[in-house]
């Protein structure tokens, strides 16, 4: 089973995610929370797999509440639900450890994908938060000054050795662990074993943050 932690101020869109999830029979919905600052207390009592927090809340809202669980060891997988899709929301969720950034208007089958998704170690964001991400990092480029994430992403990205490298980039490209073992001749258990090193190594600890490094250095 799948454990998640719902932590959203609105209680009716708890109930509706609660009973979303619950139809699926690898889920369960273990506690929930109306503030950020609830949350690593609860995720200490029921240590879920996942949690499903809103960004907007009163009191601790979900960038910090995400930022302090994702610093503790053992830290439950975090993905971000949302009814905006601001630029510097999105960054910051995922700068602060999200694996996922979906809109709450995302179809019920879409977000138990998601959940599974998670689990499995795969970052996911919807459609529309994608386009607008790869956008933002992407701007800027051509004859227009670097940004600055562009220096910093080149120097961590030189920690890493070829293969890991090429590891990366399919990672940024979207691919999973199976399409890369696939695409680079690998085994899924070198895969996994290459991106733990890059995540190291880059001190990063999601996926999502990997493609981040890779699109800021221009090799996607």
């Amino acid at each position: 089973m799948i454990r998640v932690l719902l932590v959203d101020d609105d209680p009716l869109v708890r109930s509706g995610l609660r009973l979303m999830l619950s139809g699926a029979d690898d889920i369960e919905v273990v506690g929930e929370a109306a503030d950020g600052g609830e949350v690593v207390a609860l995720v200490e009592e029921h240590t879920p797999d996942l949690v499903l927090m809103d960004i907007r809340m009163p009191g601790v809202d979900g960038l910090k509440a995400t930022e302090l669980l994702r610093a503790r060891p053992g830290a439950p997988a975090v993905v971000m639900l949302t009814t905006f899709k601001d630029d510097e929301q999105v960054l910051g969720a995922l700068r602060a450890g999200a694996a996922g950034f979906l809109l709450k208007h995302t179809p019920p089958a879409e977000i138990v994908a998601a959940v599974r998704r998670v689990k499995a170690g795969e970052p996911v964001l919807s459609p529309a938060v994608t386009e607008q991400l790869i956008a933002r990092v992407t701007q800027g480029t051509g004859t227009a000054p670097r940004r600055p994430e562009t220096a910093e992403a080149r120097v961590r990205l030189d920690r890493l050795g070829d293969r890991e490298r090429e590891v990366a980039v399919a990672v940024g490209q979207g691919r999973t662990n199976a399409e890369i073992a696939a695409e680079l001749y690998m085994s899924l258990a070198t895969v996994k074993a290459h991106v733990s090193h890059i995540l190291t190594k880059l001190e990063h600890t999601n996926r999502v943050q990997i493609a981040l490094t890779v699109h800021y250095a221009g090799l996607v």
